[in-house]
């Protein structure tokens, strides 16, 4: 049980990390296809009051909309007539919000577990009887957290793949084909999505759950187990894969934007846009994207790209519960 709590603390902290900067992930790519902002009215989201929903609602209308310093690129596509966006755009709050109350449900039994004594037998020195043999050792708990947490968290790489599948296609996001000037000389980030989609179908089987199988052993003692090694281990690597993904959408976002220069988003955005520039020059002509890659995934890791953008998000966005802290990491 301790082997599975201590992987899943891992799977956590890093599912948290990629819940976080997906919804910054998904303002750029907002920006680069110029989408309608219209979607994140709040009127919309307190008709469907879902708590996950109505803070990833809140702070992506936050990361698009600033009054002081408006978007240009929202202000030159205001009026365009184009009536709704893809689900994978218009509907990121609902996508985004569940997976935030996953990690919520996740945190609440982790939290427990890492507190709590599940030693076979128990003693309690102070009781009638003081030595007890019991289950506390039984894994089920984390196991099932780790199994929807991976259910959970895969989502925001499944829409992810769809945003960057928009981002490429000219014939849906009004950019040059796979986000290059000179197509047919140079494939951009056609290869870079491949790797995007080969990743979200790895996790279509990762995250089959474990903690669904059971096998009988020591003489039919142990008759019932929980498979949460395995949970934790594969959700480990369902978390690794959405990290690439959002890593790969945000290269993408910001190669879209790059495009639309010399329009400008807002500040936040345009500090986050800055960011990945320290660590992935604008693509002028290919080169091995791997390594622009597991730059844009060590920013995500690392938190460095949340602290960017943290002072702007509302503060009742930032503690949406135990598991979504204001932590600026």
């Amino acid at each position: 049980t301790q082997f599975i709590s201590a992987l899943g603390c891992e799977a956590l902290v890093r599912a948290r990390h990629a819940a976080r900067v997906a919804h910054v992930i998904a303002a750029m790519t907002y920006e680069a296809l110029m989408s309608s902002i219209g979607p994140l009215n709040p009127d919309i989201h307190r008709a469907r009051p879902h708590k996950g929903q109505i803070d990833v609602a809140t702070r992506l209308l936050n990361l698009l909309k600033n009054e002081e310093s408006p978007s240009e690129i929202l202000s030159a596509h205001t009026n365009c007539g184009r009536v709704q966006d893809a689900y994978s755009i218009r509907c990121a709050p609902q996508v985004h919000g569940v997976a935030r109350e996953v990690l919520d449900f996740t945190y609440n039994i982790m939290n427990t577990e890492l507190n709590c004594a599940t030693d076979n037998p128990l003693i309690f020195p102070d009781s009638e009887v003081q030595v007890v043999s019991g289950g506390n050792f039984h894994g089920e708990y984390p196991a099932k957290a780790m199994d929807i947490l991976a259910i959970g968290v895969s989502e925001l790489a499944s829409i992810s793949e769809r945003r960057i599948e928009r981002l490429n296609n000219p014939n849906l996001s009004r950019l040059p084909a796979f986000l290059v000037r000179n197509g047919g000389l140079h494939s951009g980030f056609m290869i870079a999505h491949c790797t995007a989609a080969a990743l979200v179908s790895e996790n279509k089987v990762l995250v089959h759950p474990a903690s669904c199988d059971s096998i009988s052993t020591s003489a039919a003692q142990e008759d019932h187990v929980s498979m949460g090694g395995f949970a934790a281990r594969k959700a480990i690597d369902v978390v690794a894969n959405v990290e690439r993904v959002l890593a790969i959408e945000l290269l993408c976002a910001c190669q879209g934007i790059d495009l639309l220069r010399p329009l400008k988003t807002t500040p936040v955005l345009e500090r986050v846009w800055s960011l990945v520039r320290t660590v992935s020059p604008t693509w002028n002509g290919d080169r091995n994207v791997s390594e622009d890659i597991e730059a844009v995934h060590n920013l995500i890791k690392s938190g460095a790209l949340w602290r960017e953008v943290y002072d702007h998000i509302p503060l009742s966005a930032k503690m949406s519960g135990a598991a979504m802290s204001n932590s600026k990491l």
